[in-house]
Order: structure tokens, then C-alpha cells, then sequence
């Protein structure tokens, strides 16, 4: 390579740099989508329904290879996703249920699926198409009563990755919807994340950097941040319970 090419060459990189910067803001470069209704396990994590460990900062990372049948989507880090017996809080429906994703970072997609007792009860095709903020699938669960598990699957369509999503269901009022959980109990990490003051109150805006503790107010709602993050469009503090806790 002569001397024109490799300047051309560190002046492309030099100018891509900036750009990547903004696009993936810090404390979220990660994050990217889940079931928020009926509320799946790690949504139950982050909204405080059951005590949970880092999942409940980052329901949307739930991310593994293709072609599990794990609520953790076999990552170890958010394992206690697949203990059946924690408590998960089992939501009331019929045999037709509408699930609700909801995105953080949207990805081309290959297509949706949905489990239940091990076998695929609904495939929604993606079209390689990046969704919108928030997307819904209308499954019917084939006629089953009582406490069910169902497991919904993102299959992203240019990695080789996939996101999970386990959700608890009554159906059709049989069952207990509600067990006890186990008695296992486990000692948390101690913390040693440092807090940053909040500044001022203002109105939540796209483009805004929010750090952790910053409050804001949207559709009448005030909302403090938990982790540190550039607002984009569809980051909305009442659609990411990852990013803000209503107060």
C-alpha cells in the first residue's frame, strides 16, 4: 500500500470514530429488547415484582446463541431467570394472549417464536426488517389451562444471536398462579458503584445525555435515571424501565 492509501485509509478511520461515539451511548452499548407485557421474568426483575440480581438493570440484555429453550438464554450472568421456582407472579389470561416487545436497540430480524411445553406454538416472520420501538404478536396457547411457562424468542437476522424471554401465565383461572418460592437464599456482590448527584429537574428530550440520578418529567410523569445514557427516539422514560424509574 503506498502512501495515498494508508493516509486515506487512518483519515476514514479517524472520521467513523466520532460517529460510533454517538450512536452507542454508555451504559447501554448492550442493551437491546424484551417481553414488557404480559410481563416477563426480567420484567418482573426491573419493575421490583421479585428480588432479582442485574437483570433488574438490564432486562433487555437477555441475549445467547440461536436455538436455546432457556429463559437466561444461557447466560450464566442471568441464570436465576430459568429457577422456576422464585416466585415469578403468573398474569391472568385466555388462550389468547398478545405479547408486547419492547426495544431498546433495534436489530434487523429474522423472525419471532414462541414455546410452550418445549414445542413452537407461533412463528412471526421479521423480513430482516428492523422493528419499531414497540411491536405485538396475538398467539392462541392451543387450548392449555392453569399455570403455564410460555417462551418467546427474538431471532436477530445478521448475528448468529438470539433474545429470550420466559412469561408466567394463569390461563383461564386454573392452577395456583402463585407458588411459594424456594427458601435458597444468596448473598449480593457488595456495591461499589458511585452515585452521581442528580442535577436539576427538566423535561426528558432526545439527544440529552442523562446520568445516573437525573430527573426528569414526560407525559406529566417524573422519572429518575438509572444508568447513564444519550436519549434517542423510542428510549421514552415510560417505554425503557431499564433506563427510568418513575417516582
Amino acid at each position: 500500500m503506498n502512501l495515498k492509501k494508508k493516509l486515506a485509509v487512518v483519515a476514514a478511520g479517524a472520521g467513523v470514530a466520532p460517529l460510533i461515539l454517538v450512536a452507542l451511548p454508555a451504559g447501554v452499548a448492550n442493551a437491546h429488547g424484551y417481553v414488557s407485557s404480559p410481563p416477563s421474568r426480567q420484567a418482573q426483575c426491573a419493575q421490583g415484582t421479585v428480588s432479582c440480581g442485574s437483570i433488574k438493570w438490564e432486562p433487555q440484555s437477555v441475549e445467547g446463541p440461536k436455538g436455546l429453550r432457556s429463559c437466561s438464554g444461557g447466560n450464566s450472568r442471568f441464570s436465576e431467570l430459568d429457577d422456576d421456582g422464585k416466585g415469578w407472579r403468573a398474569t391472568p389470561v385466555g388462550n389468547s394472549v398478545t405479547f408486547k416487545w419492547t426495544f431498546t436497540a433495534r436489530h434487523a430480524t429474522a423472525n419471532y417464536e414462541y414455546f410452550l411445553n418445549g414445542r413452537r406454538i407461533a412463528e412471526f416472520n421479521g423480513n430482516g426488517q428492523q422493528p419499531p420501538p414497540t411491536i405485538s404478536h396475538n398467539v392462541n396457547l392451543g387450548g392449555v389451562s392453569g399455570r403455564q411457562k410460555v417462551l418467546a424468542v427474538w431471532n436477530i437476522g445478521d448475528t448468529g444471536n438470539a433474545f429470550y424471554a420466559c412469561i408466567d401465565l394463569n390461563v383461564n383461572g386454573g392452577g395456583d398462579p402463585d407458588p411459594e418460592p424456594t427458601t435458597t437464599t444468596t448473598t449480593p456482590p457488595p456495591d461499589t458503584t458511585t452515585t452521581t448527584p442528580p442535577p436539576s429537574s427538566g423535561t426528558w428530550e432526545v439527544g440529552t445525555a442523562y446520568q445516573t440520578g437525573s430527573e426528569v418529567t414526560y407525559n406529566g410523569s417524573s422519572y429518575r435515571c438509572r444508568q447513564t445514557h444519550t436519549a434517542i427516539a423510542g428510549w421514552e422514560p415510560a417505554n425503557t424501565p431499564a433506563l427510568w424509574q418513575e417516582v
